[in-house]
């Protein structure tokens, strides 16, 4: 493991040679990601990976998409979406436009599964969901919809016990071991680079994702970020977070009320 004097050089040189933060970025997660880096590149010591970093653009953002990456799944804690699909959908049916951000969108697979739900409550037709992820490499695998078929079962099961009713495989097509999702899915989304340390709104939405991204922030950093998405949600608009993230910290508390139990909050004010 590296030692913590060696993790802070390598968060100033990366912002004092890119510009870019990550300062505000959970020490443990940061520290067991940059090991993992090197030990998959194979550098003998920390100051050859530094100095790689540091003289290789091309490697350094090799470098920070394997540091950055998030793992996710389709219909991830499918008692979530189940509420999606029956308090939330019937709610956003009432408007002419539904506009969703899922910040931190990671590999996509979140993005598909609420183009599902919105496909069968019949409203993708008048929606369009913007997937934002720092990760450029991760943006391209989201853009493409083509996941390992392996993972169908698992995911087939998640959108069963959310509440689905239809053929899970009829959205994709398999072939030679990987899964690619519809066109009708995918038209409706845009993707874009995002970074949610330093970047600003940019739309007005009505529901935003960003579940199990604050996880690997500091408290300050997640502030930061709810009070990003405080601003770029409607009065009666929806806000998403992962089982481990809350908003109790970061805003006053009468601005929101929480939907059950899950983590999902509505702004009322």
């Amino acid at each position: 493991m590296i030692e913590d004097i060696e993790l802070e050089t390598f968060i100033n040189d990366v912002y004092e040679y890119y510009g870019f933060d990550l300062g505000g970025y959970s020490r443990a997660s940061l520290k067991r990601r940059v090991n993992r880096i090197m030990n998959l590149d194979g550098f003998p010591s920390f100051y050859d990976f530094l100095s790689k970093v540091k003289y290789d653009s091309d490697y350094y953002k090799r470098a920070i998409d394997e540091i950055t990456v998030n793992v996710t799944e389709m219909f991830r804690d499918p008692s979530f979406y189940k509420v999606l699909r029956n308090e939330i959908l019937p709610l956003l049916a009432t408007k002419p436009f539904i506009r969703i951000w899922h910040a931190g969108c990671s590999s996509g697979e979140e993005v598909y599964s609420m183009a599902i739900l919105l496909q069968e409550a019949g409203l993708l037709h008048k929606s369009i969901l913007y997937a934002t992820d720092i990760n450029s490499k991760v943006l391209e695998t989201a853009k493409k919809g083509i996941f390992p078929l392996r993972m169908m079962k698992e995911y087939s099961e998640n959108y069963r016990d959310s509440g689905g009713q239809e053929d899970f495989s009829s959205y994709y097509i398999a072939n030679y071991g990987n899964a690619k999702f519809s066109e009708d899915l995918i038209k409706k989304m845009v993707f874009s680079q995002h970074n949610l340390v330093s970047d600003t709104s940019f739309n007005e939405f009505d529901m935003i994702f960003c579940r199990n991204v604050l996880i690997y922030f500091d408290n300050d950093l997640q502030s930061r970020a709810i009070k990003l998405f405080d601003e770029s949600l409607s009065i009666l608009g929806f806000l998403a977070l992962g089982t481990k993230e809350t908003i109790k910290y970061s805003i006053a508390q009468d601005k929101y009320k929480q939907v059950q139990k899950e983590k999902l909050w509505r702004k009322i004010k």
